[in-house]
């Protein structure tokens, strides 16, 4: 004997149904198709909130000049310091690459004259003259590569040139996030009003840019001190090898800014600069190698504990898993934004997690505003009373 169940469904929750499911697959595809400019968008609120200490910095310089100044200044400096990279670090790297190319046959003919048993084993593989041979081959590929470079940098034109429209972009938004964000923030934080929700609220935003400008400023310091220490380092190690020590201040650039992606950064500018000494003088590039290492020791063990202090004090399985998530996803510019996320992550666990643990929502009973908190919010009170804005109650 068997028994059939009939569910009914009315019109309007099966219509209702349809359309929650449509509207998540709309707004996914409008995630997918905005994802570029959402990166961009981003990018400049990370790029905003990084220069934020050096804005205030100025700001308490400048304090009658409002914040105009303090953020003119600081964008004076910021794409100073990008040009200037550019203009220093990328011909310095074509031309000790041009120059290995050219000088390569003359090292591979020294290495190898002396060496006979190429010619030998040549022979008992029934090649006469070997050692020629192989001349030959890495002499047509040394010039291949001299000849093309030209090619390979006009073909990489448009892929710069797009890169750079993306930067200005980026840096436009930016700006307009730093004179403008203020009062938009202000206008949404008046609609809120002044109970206790909405000073958390507050409170909460200013903990996630604080977090975020406190890393970002930490790991600058950490990659001036790696590049004055590797052009000190790249200079006597010049000087040594009879290497044109001009190189000392690009090398040193390059450490820099590869220090700060986190973890492997500081390894990776290591290589790449040991392999443009070694381009020069092998062991140049050796010594170099060896001075890395013991640097990298000194970084993680002295000078990144005092500068970062405990840091956001999140467990290396957390920052490695972050680190890979973001390289994955966004490529080198994932792995620096990838540890501040986390931190912002763990902000928000901290401020909301035992709440959402005790009774299943969020409460503000327990959280009591510092004494900077009250007088931020009372001016907020007293910015939504100007621009007649009524608190949502």
């Amino acid at each position: 004997m068997s028994t059939t169940t009939k569910v009914q469904i009315d019109t309007k929750t099966f219509v209702r149904f349809w359309l929650v499911i449509i509207g998540f697959i709309a707004v996914g595809y409008f995630l997918y198709k905005a994802s570029f400019g959402l990166s961009i968008i981003f990018a400049a609120l990370f790029f905003a909130l990084a220069i934020s200490p050096l804005i205030r910095r100025l700001g308490s310089i400048f304090k009658s000049k409002g914040r105009g100044l303090p953020i003119a200044i600081s964008y004076i400096i910021v794409v100073g310091f990008i040009i200037t990279f550019c203009s220093i670090v990328i011909p310095t790297v074509a031309n000790e690459s041009i120059k290995f190319f050219r000088n390569l046959p003359t090292m591979i003919t020294t290495a190898t004259e002396h060496a006979g048993f190429i010619d030998d084993l040549g022979n008992s593989l029934g090649i006469e003259n070997l050692q020629g041979e192989l001349t030959q081959i890495v002499t047509k590929f040394s010039d291949g590569m001299v000849n093309n470079f030209g090619d390979i940098l006009t073909s990489s034109i448009n892929s710069i040139a797009s890169f750079f429209a993306v930067v200005i972009l980026a840096l436009v938004l930016a700006f307009f996030m730093l004179t403008e964000g203020p009062k938009i923030l202000d206008r949404i934080y008046g609609y809120f009003g002044n109970g206790k929700n909405a000073r958390r609220t507050q409170h909460v935003i200013g903990r996630l840019a604080t977090t975020v400008s406190k890393y970002v400023s930490s790991a600058i310091t950490v990659g001036l001190i790696n590049a004055c220490a590797t052009s000190i380092a790249a200079f006597i190690i010049c000087l040594i090898f009879h290497i044109s020590p001009e190189l000392a201040i690009p090398f040193g650039l390059i450490t820099g800014v590869f220090s700060l992606i986190p973890m492997f950064g500081s390894f990776i500018g290591g290589a790449i600069v040991a392999l443009l000494l070694g381009f020069n003088a092998m062991w140049a590039g050796i010594a170099f190698i060896i001075y890395t290492i013991v640097y990298l020791q000194i970084e993680a063990n002295i000078i990144s504990p005092k500068i970062q202090g405990k840091g956001m004090n999140l467990p290396a399985l957390i920052v490695l898993s972050a680190v890979t998530i973001g390289v994955y996803t966004f490529g080198l510019a994932g792995a620096i934004i990838s540890i501040p996320i986390a931190g912002c992550i763990k902000v928000l666990i901290e401020e909301y997690g035992s709440d959402l643990m005790d009774d299943g929502k969020i409460n503000a009973s327990n959280f009591k505003p510092t004494a900077e908190e009250k007088a931020e919010s009372k001016r907020i009170a007293d910015f939504a009373k100007e621009e007649n804005i009524i608190p949502k109650k």
